[in-house]
C-alpha cells in the first residue's frame, strides 16, 4: 500500500542575513528530512534562472500551508514599512497572502501559520497576523517537542484531543428561547414592523406589529420567519392593540406552516389570544393578520352589525418567540 502524500508547506520569508537564511534553512530541513512534510523553500531553488515572482504565485497557490517566518525585515515589508523596491520578494508573497485572508479569513487563518525561531520575537510577525490575538507558533529547538504544537495545526491532532463525552445523567435543559423577530423575515407586507405593542393593558416589548398607512381592500397583512427546522414551539400573545384607532375592530390570525394552515384566532379589544404552535421540523412560519368584513357593534347588541370594510386592521403579536 502506498504512503500518503503529506501535506506541502511553503516557506515565506525575508533574507535579512545570512544567519537568519541559514537559520530558516535549518528549520526549513528539519520539518522535510525529520518529519516528512513535503517543504518548499526558494534556496532549494536557486540552481537556475526563474521567474521568482511566478514560481511563487504557482507554489503559494499549490500550498496546502504556508509558514511565515517573523523578522524584522519581513514585518517591515508585509506592513508597507519598507521602500516598494525593497525585498520585493516578500513584498510580492505577504500581498498574496493577505489577499488569500482577505477571500476566506477563516480558512486563511487555519492554513497561515506565523513562526517565531530561535532568537527571533513575537513584534517581528506582521501586524496583519495578529500576533498577540490569534495563535502563533514559537520554536524553542528544532526537536520533535520543539515542533509539536506547529505539526499539531498541519495535520490537525492536537497533542491534548478532546475526551469522548459521558453520558448525561442530569435533568433536561431548558430549550432556548429565541424572539421571533431576531429570525430572518424571509419577506413581509407593508404596515408590519416591530417594535413595542399594549394589548388589553399589558406591555410587550418586542412585538410584530401590523398598522397600514392607508386603507387595504384585503385588509390583511403577513410576515414569513425562517425556522430553519431548527425549533420546536411559537408562543405569542395576539390581539387588538389598545391605541388603535378603531378599538371595536375583530382581528383575525391565521399560521401557516411550510404552506400549510395550522390555527386561527379572532381577537377583539380586551380579548386577545394566546397562541402555542408546534413547529417542530417547520422551516417557514407564515404569520397572516387581516380583519374580517365585520366587527361586533359598539353597543353591545348582539342582533345589531356593523360592516367596516377597507379600514386597516391594527393588530399585534405580543412577544412572539420560538424555542
Amino acid at each position: 500500500m502506498s504512503e500518503p502524500d503529506p501535506p506541502k508547506v511553503f516557506f515565506s520569508y525575508s533574507h535579512d542575513t545570512e544567519e537568519h537564511k541559514e537559520l530558516v534553512r535549518r528549520f526549513a530541513t528539519f520539518l522535510h528530512s525529520r518529519i516528512g512534510l513535503e517543504v518548499v523553500l526558494d534556496q532549494w531553488h536557486d540552481n537556475h534562472r526563474i521567474d521568482w515572482s511566478l514560481w511563487a504565485t504557482r507554489n503559494l497557490k499549490a500550498a496546502d500551508f504556508v509558514i511565515v517566518v517573523a523578522s524584522p525585515l519581513y514585518r517591515a515589508r508585509a506592513d508597507g514599512e519598507a521602500p516598494p523596491d525593497e525585498g520585493r520578494g516578500a513584498q510580492f508573497e505577504t500581498a498574496i497572502i493577505r489577499n488569500k485572508l482577505t477571500r476566506d479569513l477563516e480558512d486563511g487563518t487555519r492554513r497561515v501559520l506565523p513562526v517565531v525561531l530561535p532568537g527571533r520575537s513575537i513584534d517581528e510577525i506582521p501586524e496583519f497576523l495578529n500576533p498577540y490575538s490569534m495563535t502563533r507558533y514559537e520554536i524553542a529547538e528544532f526537536s520533535d517537542e520543539g515542533v509539536a504544537d506547529l505539526l499539531a495545526a498541519i495535520t490537525g491532532q492536537g497533542r491534548h484531543p478532546m475526551p469522548r463525552r459521558g453520558v448525561w445523567r442530569g435533568g433536561a435543559r431548558a430549550p432556548r428561547r429565541v424572539p421571533a423577530g431576531d429570525l430572518p423575515w424571509t419577506c413581509t407586507s407593508p404596515g408590519v414592523r416591530r417594535g413595542e405593542a399594549w394589548i388589553d393593558g399589558l406591555r410587550y416589548a418586542d412585538s410584530i406589529v401590523l398598522r397600514p398607512r392607508t386603507p387595504s381592500a384585503t385588509g390583511q397583512g403577513f410576515v414569513e420567519l425562517d425556522l430553519g427546522g431548527h425549533y420546536q414551539r411559537f408562543t405569542t400573545v395576539a390581539g387588538v392593540l389598545d391605541n388603535a384607532r378603531d378599538p371595536f375592530q375583530v382581528g383575525r390570525v391565521r399560521t401557516v406552516l411550510d404552506g400549510t394552515p395550522r390555527s386561527e384566532h379572532d381577537v377583539s379589544a380586551g380579548k386577545p389570544a394566546t397562541i402555542d404552535l408546534d413547529v417542530t421540523g417547520a422551516r417557514v412560519l407564515r404569520l397572516e393578520l387581516s380583519r374580517p368584513g365585520v366587527a361586533a357593534s359598539p353597543f353591545g347588541s348582539a342582533a345589531v352589525v356593523v360592516t367596516r370594510r377597507g379600514r386597516p386592521p391594527e393588530l399585534a403579536l405580543g412577544d412572539p418567540a420560538v424555542t
